[in-house]
């Protein structure tokens, strides 16, 4: 069996993994993770990240020991901010598995590397949550819903190493040999464009969301018309990414299909986004009034307001993984079709 020790070339032999048990643990952290997030930001939205005054205890008890009916039957703060905690550690003890997993049975070691920085960074990610806590610092719970994608995006990474696609690119292909490499680059360069945008502005709505009470009204204004003209570059991006994507026929399949998901998610976002302001602020995008740029705050949120303006920063940290998966993708198919050209070129000479 030959070695493989480039970062997108053949995971293991021809014949595929030895044990399904890492793609099993991988795509388990990935799905464990969203829900983690959509949690975090309902905790963020809700204000009841200071529900529990301590860590990594709960008042004073072992944070899995800690009374599962005071935990249940207690106010929604302290369930929903205990329960996060819970639910993170559930992550690392998979994160954890995932580690010895591959150690057992993944033939990559650069894949086995990638695990293990991604367990040390849901660790870090977890001591930063704790610290914010202790500290009780709104900086810190920004940085760690700004973090928290980063880790999802990794998550994601992961996983497409597992998939089918990652095993045999060019089989999804209009050609054997897949498409020639010009017809990528335009693409690649704006899938990567589009996912640093993307993220560019989860940073901007978490500047929104973690905004401090005594903050000016000038400075919460200026942030919603950076995130508001943000939004309207992203879309585009996104959108264009959609197209230029179904419109190259020689792209394998399920890039062109990943195309079509991020139009629609990019849509439903604004939307949300759309609906998270006529919830919190009551008159559509402020028109009236002269309020467009919302000079005034939302403190207390029934349960349309929070859920909605909840899910429309975790669609945010989706579309994220998407254009994450998109980029992954079409560098994989890349390194296929510049390493099937290099060996043509070898044979010819």
């Amino acid at each position: 069996m030959t070695t493989h020790v480039d970062l997108f070339d053949k995971p293991v032999s021809q014949d595929g993994l030895s044990s399904s048990w890492p793609k099993r643990f991988a795509w388990l952290v990935t799905c464990l993770t969203f829900p983690l997030i959509f949690v975090g930001g309902l905790i963020t939205t809700t204000d009841a990240g200071m529900a529990v005054p301590d860590w990594p205890t709960t008042f004073g008890y072992n944070m899995f020991l800690y009374p599962w009916y005071s935990w249940v039957f207690g106010p929604w703060d302290l369930f929903i901010e205990h329960g996060h905690r819970l639910f993170a550690s559930v992550v690392g003890m998979v994160s954890i598995a995932f580690v010895f997993v591959a150690f057992k049975w993944e033939q990559r070691s650069w894949m086995r590397k990638l695990v293990v920085f991604a367990l040390l960074l849901v660790s870090a990610q977890g001591v930063l949550g704790g610290v914010r806590v202790t500290e009780n610092e709104v900086l810190l719970a920004m940085v760690h819903g700004c973090t928290a994608p980063l880790f999802f995006s990794l998550t994601v990474f992961n996983s497409t190493t597992y998939t089918r696609f990652w095993r045999g690119p060019l089989a999804d292909c209009r050609t054997a040999k897949g498409p020639e490499l010009s017809l990528l680059v335009k693409p690649l360069r704006l899938a990567a464009i589009t996912t640093v945008l993307v993220y560019v502005q989860l940073v901007l709505g978490a500047s929104i969301r973690h905004v401090p009470v005594t903050a000016s009204t000038q400075t919460f204004s200026t942030l919603v018309i950076f995130h508001l003209v943000m939004a309207l570059v992203v879309t585009v991006h996104v959108i264009a990414l959609a197209v230029i994507l179904w419109k190259n026929k020689e792209l394998a399949t399920s890039i062109r299909r990943t195309g079509k998901w991020l139009a629609g998610m990019v849509l439903l976002q604004v939307g949300l986004g759309a609906s998270t302001w006529v919830l919190n602020y009551g008159y559509p995008f402020g028109w009236g009034e002269n309020k467009l740029t919302a000079n005034h705050l939302v403190t207390t949120y029934g349960w349309w307001q929070a859920h909605i303006t909840t899910a429309h920063m975790a669609l945010g940290s989706l579309l994220l993984v998407f254009c994450v998966a998109v980029v992954t993708r079409l560098l994989r198919l890349r390194f296929v079709v510049k390493s099937g050209a290099g060996e043509q070129d070898n044979a010819t000479t």
